[in-house]
């Protein structure tokens, strides 16, 4: 069935009693996704379901899928993101989407949503190293996109350690990300340190007994140092997918809370 007259049913259900706004909420939640040619199957209600958008991965997709996509995502008001665009690529979807953006660093291209939500909380993201940067500069942008706040402290790795002590401040976060190649050491200091989940990215910079960043993942699922966790190699993007999570968990969990009894309540 059309996702229009899918809608138009739901809409209809809830007009005439038979369903409530809260389970036609539900509903929406999984409906059906949308055709893109036949290339794709776009999932507009991810939104709804998990707190933030479908994502286009990048490689292997056209630069006309990857536009078409976007346009697509754009079209529900939502944020419309490609991870790893390479500048050629950009070039060629921002001739059909103009009002595209671009981050050569992070390798991100975007459309801004209609309407911009921020949430509350502090995510800091740290790199080890300069080299470090495009992937700690994807989970920084991503999570800003996704409405939080974000601070930055780049280049301080452990083989100069006083670095990251100077700036013992950028610790004073929600969620902290921590972002290192080689042999990936900065997350367990970074987690003995803080007193927020730590979420460990390693990267595949390093030399050839790195493996392409196998030695940093091993090092960073075998901290000593609890509260840490790990996702994939170079995997900045669901780094700040998954720190958004823990903050909406956050929040829900807040809101559950009794709230606090007024002066001389209780009393009698």
């Amino acid at each position: 069935m059309p996702l229009d007259q899918t809608l138009k049913e739901l809409f209809q259900a809830v007009a005439q009693g038979k369903l409530s706004p809260e389970q036609a909420l539900q509903a929406c939640r999984f409906l059906p996704f949308e055709a893109v040619g036949d290339f794709a199957r776009v999932d507009h209600h991810r939104l709804l379901r998990t707190g933030f958008p479908e994502a286009v991965w990048g490689p292997g997709k056209t630069p006309e899928q990857i536009a078409q996509i976007l346009e697509r995502l754009h079209r529900q008001g939502s944020l419309a993101l490609a991870t790893r665009v390479d500048p050629s690529v950009y070039a060629q979807v921002r001739c059909r989407l103009p009002q595209a953006q671009y981050s050569p660093v992070a390798r991100l291209c975007w459309i801004p949503p209609q309407k911009v939500h921020s949430y509350p909380g502090q995510i800091s993201v740290i790199s080890a190293g300069t080299a470090d940067v495009p992937v700690a500069e994807e989970a920084a942008l991503t999570a800003e996109l996704a409405g939080f706040q974000v601070k930055r402290l780049w280049d301080v790795g452990v083989a100069g350690i006083h670095r990251l002590l100077h700036h013992r401040a950028a610790l004073e976060a929600d969620v902290l990300i921590v972002v290192a190649g080689m042999e990936g050491a900065l997350a367990s200091v970074v987690a003995g340190l803080a007193d927020c989940p730590v979420i460990a990215v390693p990267t595949s910079i390093g030399y050839g007994a790195s493996f392409q960043g196998l030695a940093a993942l091993l090092t960073m699922l075998n901290s000593c140092a609890p509260g840490v966790g790990v996702v994939n190699i170079d995997n900045g993007f669901g780094a700040a997918i998954l720190a958004g999570q823990i903050l909406r968990c956050g929040q829900r969990l807040a809101s559950r809370l009794p709230s606090p009894a007024s002066p001389g309540e209780g009393e009698g």
